[in-house]
Parts: structure tokens; sequence; C-alpha cells
């Protein structure tokens, strides 16, 4: 998915926040209303979840429900609105699913299996660009049996449609309220979620409310959370250090981390909770081009990337280096890209391009978009281009466009090396794979490669148990790492802050990196 820092099994690495000894109670027991406002600079594109490919999924969790989710430190999507799931066959093209008993949206409506098979349908039939209809591409048809069992037969194998299905993208939407002909934009909801939308103002606020009818996994810890939306990151960690605003998720600086950080460290009024994230930064080679079309130089490049001196110079430690498409945290992780090139070594750079017959400066433009993945892509660039040239090896002209206009350009090929970033949609190998090969590559340009998508990833799709396929993944990377087609730089961090007196912040994203509001409480003592 282009732009949600969203989607993986988001293992916590290091929590920040003092959590132990200080006397924590949930609402259970504490007095009066739990009520807290959280800030972001992720504000929905749409409220309607057949549109939603995009950072939209942050709302749509908390208001909506969907089959399976991903409740935290689950690795492997769990019943929410279906009591159970699982497939009924062993070549994982039968996914069965009943459902919970009385579940009804908020208009009253029942949500049985025909409903189900309507939003699901309904994706499909609207087909919105830019939507999520692309991820039902392994879908046949879905069959209801009597009021409560919904089945989804696949036209192939696909052991990643469970994980698919726990998207936001699939929410469940009542069939009176969303017609199957256009996308409903009155900003209202009409969900089973967790909680209800109360009221909403595009780009400034939403007032989410407990659901009283909600029948869930969610053990909500408040009952109303107010969202509001920035447009920049200063105001809300303002927001934050003048008690405005409870927790903040979404958007950070590495600047503004190190600066709350230190606030923790000097003060004690805020906390942070860090965790893995699962967005990737990489770059992308035109096969097309001249000088990047010839693997040596790629594999030249490859050798004196220095992926430490990036995160440290740029990114101040709020990213870590990447060494493999799959980045850490996802299974089949690898470390491919170093086992292959080891650290950066000019000698070994250039032993490669005199190897090609290349023996002067190689001159190449890099691409980058201006307004996509945050203020420190410029200078990331720099970056690159520093360590580059100072090998004697390139000459690097950088470019960039806004993202309409850079997305345009690198779809019809015009750029010789371009980076882009990667926010997948759940937490799966396959979802660092198969979206750069095939002719429909997300980079715009085909990458055939017959033996990652007519074997590998095949067999991959018919094994459920996810664990049994590493060996498939591994050589998937393996290849990735012979053509250098991609080049990986660093996978993000994600940091949410808080209060001093606000708990759940280590367990507000869930495994997908997406924000469940009902984990935040308001500590009854400190």
């Amino acid at each position: 998915m282009f732009y949600r820092a969203r989607l993986q099994a988001a293992a916590v690495l290091v929590s920040l926040s003092l959590l132990a000894g200080c006397g924590l109670l949930s609402d259970s027991g504490s007095e009066g209303e739990q009520k807290l406002v959280v800030g972001t600079t992720s504000s929905p594109s749409t409220l309607d979840p057949a549109a939603a490919w995009d950072n939209s999924w942050e709302l749509m969790r908390n208001v909506f429900q969907t089959l399976v989710s991903f409740p935290t430190g689950s690795t492997r999507p769990e019943p929410d609105a279906a009591e159970s799931c699982r497939f009924t066959d062993t070549t994982s093209t039968a996914y069965r699913c009943k459902l919970r008993k009385g579940l009804k949206f908020s208009n009253g409506e029942a949500l049985d299996a025909e409903a189900v098979k309507y939003s699901i349908d309904r994706i499909s039939a609207l087909k919105v660009k830019g939507g999520p209809v692309g991820m039902l591409g392994s879908l046949d048809r879905i069959e209801t049996i009597g009021d409560d069992i919904v089945v989804f037969h696949l036209a192939k194998p696909d052991a990643t449609f469970p994980f698919i299905l726990a998207t936001p993208a699939m929410s469940l939407v009542a069939p009176g309220d969303y017609s199957e002909h256009k996308i409903r934009d009155d900003g209202k909801v009409t969900g089973s979620g967790p909680y209800l939308l109360d009221s909403y103002k595009p780009g400034n606020r939403a007032e989410l409310v407990r659901n009283p009818d909600y029948k869930g996994f969610a053990d909500r810890k408040n009952d109303a959370v107010t969202i509001r939306y920035y447009k920049e990151s200063a105001p809300v960690v303002a927001a934050l250090k003048k008690n405005e605003v409870d927790a903040i998720y979404r958007g950070l600086t590495a600047e503004e981390v190190v600066d709350l950080e230190e606030d923790q460290n000097e003060n004690g009024h805020v906390q942070i909770v860090e965790t893995v994230g699962a967005d990737i930064r990489f770059l992308v080679f035109n096969p097309e081009d001249p000088a990047a079309g010839n693997v040596a130089v790629r594999r030249a490049m490859a050798q004196l990337i220095d992926r430490d001196a990036l995160v440290t110079k740029v990114y101040r430690g709020t990213a870590e280096p990447l060494y493999s498409m799959v980045p850490k945290g996802i299974g089949g992780h690898t470390t491919s890209f170093f086992d292959a090139y080891g650290e950066p070594d000019a000698k070994k750079a250039a032993q490669i391009l005199q190897r090609a017959g290349i023996t002067k400066p190689v001159a190449m433009t890099f691409w980058f978009t201006t307004d996509r993945y945050g203020s420190s892509t410029a200078p990331e660039f720099d970056e690159i281009k520093r360590q580059l040239e100072a090998s004697g090896l390139f000459r690097i002209t950088l470019r960039s466009k806004p993202w309409t206009e850079f997305q345009d350009g690198f779809n019809k090929g015009q750029y010789p090396v371009f980076g882009r970033g990667w926010f997948p949609d759940f937490p799966d190998p396959d979802n660092f794979i198969a979206p750069f090969v095939g002719k429909n590559s997300i980079t715009g340009m085909p990458y055939l490669k017959n033996e990652i998508t007519d074997r590998l990833l095949p067999q991959t799709r018919k094994e459920s148990d996810r664990g049994a396929v590493s060996k498939q993944f591994e050589r998937a990377q393996k290849i990735l790492v012979d053509d250098v087609r991609m080049l990986p730089l660093w996978q993000g961090k994600l940091y949410v802050a808080s209060g001093e007196d606000i708990g759940g912040g280590e367990r507000a994203l869930d495994p997908q990196t997406v924000m469940q509001m009902w984990e935040f409480y308001r500590k009854a003592s400190w």
C-alpha cells in the first residue's frame, strides 16, 4: 500500500515508558467516564472502506469491524465479527467463517452473512481507482449458508487471504447505508466497531463514543476518544506538552522524537513507546536506462551505500538499516544484502565496475518526491549523493517533484533511479515480495522473474502455516539481491507519545501498526 504507515507484525523492541510500579489502574477501577484526546497527522482521505487503501485505515479500525483482525500480540488473524474462520481444504482455496450471534450495525440492521457478502462484493463492484479492489485478486465468489456462514471461494490457492480480510479495507458496512453504485461521502459511518463516530469534521477532528452494541475482541479501556487532526507535527507536539492532547501517534519527525525523549528523561512529563515499523524505503533502478540498466552499476551502488551513516545522520536513530526487502519483524526476514556485500567498500565497488569495463565516473540522476515521505527525504538523498560521490565512482544529480507528478513520472519510466516507500497491507513476507515483481510491479516497471511469480509465490500461497514457507521467501530475497532492481535502505520505527498519566501506549499499535484507540486509558493513580 502506498501511503499507510501501517500493516506488519510490529514487535515492541524498546519501551521507554516506565510502566512498572506506578499503581496503574484501567477504567474498570476508576471513577467517572474515561475521555481522551489523541493527536495525529494521519487524516483520513475517505470514510468509505471501499475507497480506502491509505491512512484512512486508522479511523476505520476503530469504527468498523472485520471478520478477522489482529489483536495486540497476535501473529495471525483472529476472529472479530466472526466467531471462527478456517480454510476447509488443504489447498487454501475455500475459507469459511461463522459469524458471532446477535451482531448488528449502528443503524439497527443485522450484520449477517448477506451483509458480509455485500460488503466485500461492493469493493469489487465499485472498482475505485486507488482503492483496495486489487487486494481481492484471488477471490472468485462468496457463498452464504444461512444467516451466519460465509464461504470465500478462491480462484487460486492463497493462504494470505485471511490477512487481507483482516485489513480495514475489508470493513463490514450496513447495506442500507452504502450503495453498491457509488462511494458514501456524507461524512458519516454506519459500522459495528468498538466506537461510534459521533461527529466528524474533515481535517479537524473525529469524535468517537463507545458503541453499546459492540461484540468483538476489543477490550475498551476508555469511553470516548477525540481524534484531532493536524497538518504538521510541530503543533501536535506543542499540544501534548501543554496537556491539550493526551497522546500522539504518527507523523513525529526524528528531531521531535529526540526532543520528547529528552523531555521524558529530564522532566518525566511525557512518555515514549518505540516499536519496530513495517514501512520501508528503497531505491528503484530503471532497467531501460543505459546506466541503471547495467547490473554492475547497481551492484557497485549496493557495495557503497552506508545505511548506518544514513540512519544516524538523517534519522538520528529513529530508523534502522535494512538489508532485505522483507523487514525485521516479518517472518522470513533475512539480511541478504549484507550477506552479499558486507560493509561499504569503495575498492570492491571499483572492482565491480572495472570488471564490467567501466573506468570513468558514472553520471546518474536520482529522483525523489517532496511531499510523500516526510521532511527528511531531501536530506536523505543529499547523504546518498555524498556517499556515492565520495567514492569517486559516481556523479549524482538530484531532482524532485510533488507526489502526483512524481508518481506519473515513474509509472511512465522517466526516471533512471528513484526513491520509493512501501507501507504493507498485512504482516506477511508475501506483501514485501509480490507487489514488486510481475507485469504490474508497484515500481511502475514490469519485473518479470518467473521463478518468483510462477513457482515460489504459488508454493507459499498453498501453505496456511506461514512459518513453513521461509525457504521460498529466503530464495526470493536472494534473487532480488542478485538482480538489484531495488536497493533497500532502511525501515522505520514507530512512536507513540503520551502524557505521564496515560497508559496503554505500548499496546495501542496492532501488528498491522494500525492504532487501536481502545487501549488508551487515564491512570487512576501515579
